[in-house]
């Protein structure tokens, strides 16, 4: 049984129609690499998975169960983290307040509610070094860490509050050689965890290091979805983005 399926997936923006009949279906620990050019439907089709947009047609099972009208924080509820490039940290804010944002623990002392600061820091801390994240000083703001080391929060953070999915959205643009290599590796352990991740980017060859099947958009259709088990190299994938390569 799949984890996450959808069929006959449509979305118009008006008179433009981003998505014409997607079908997608990832199970549980598997990494998939979502590809396609501007433009192609990745983003309209990650934010349907999220909750950000509803299917104007097609059915969406999670778990084998049909599931409807959600919103973003019920798909998150489901086991749904998305994790845009943008990240959605606050770079004022440090560390583990970024790690709890929106999920603070309290303690509670007589009819007061105060934030449990030792608590959160010490989970934070574990969850990401747990992950083999390494981060100096969870006391530090988010604006002094690196695109890499803020990718990495984001994704600890989704793990530790009971992802299923992991949908990360462009993780590997914009870092160094050396934190490209910490985020595949990254990817890699949370797959042997059983979280499912669905990778979203142009570069063709961070991908394949660590998918086991790749989904190729063009204009809102699904023209290929092959596994490198098959035989697909990093550079047949590419042709078959660029059409210089059909799918058998």
């Amino acid at each position: 049984m799949s984890l996450l399926e959808m069929k006959g997936i449509k979305k118009n923006f008006g008179a433009v129609q981003a998505l014409k009949g997607v079908d997608f279906q990832i199970e549980e620990g598997q990494v998939i690499g979502l590809l396609g050019d501007n433009g192609a439907g990745k983003s309209t089709l990650i934010k349907i998975i999220a909750g950000y947009y509803h299917q104007d047609d097609g059915v969406i099972k999670w778990e084998g169960k049909e599931i409807f009208c959600r919103t973003p924080a019920e798909s998150r509820q489901m086991g749904i983290e998305v994790v845009y490039q943008d990240l959605a940290l606050v770079n004022l804010l440090s560390v583990w307040r970024n790690f709890f944002l929106g999920r603070e623990i309290e303690t509670k002392k007589g009819i007061f509610k105060f934030l449990d600061k030792k608590k959160m820091i010490d989970i934070s801390r574990k969850a990401l070094q747990g992950l083999g994240i390494e981060i100096p000083n969870v006391n530090s703001a988010v604006a002094f860490l690196s695109g890499g080391q803020r990718q990495t929060i984001a994704v600890g953070r989704g793990v530790y509050f009971g992802a299923k999915l992991l949908v990360l959205d462009e993780p590997t643009a914009a870092v160094s050689l050396r934190e490209v290599e910490a985020i595949l590796q990254l990817i890699e352990e949370v797959s042997k965890r059983g979280i499912a991740v669905i990778f979203v980017a142009h570069n063709i060859y961070h991908v394949h290091r660590v998918a086991e099947r790749f989904v190729i958009l063009e204009q809102g259709i699904k023209v290929a979805d092959v596994k490198k088990s098959d035989g697909y190299s990093a550079e047949d994938i590419m042709d078959i983005m660029l059409g210089r390569k059909q799918v058998k």
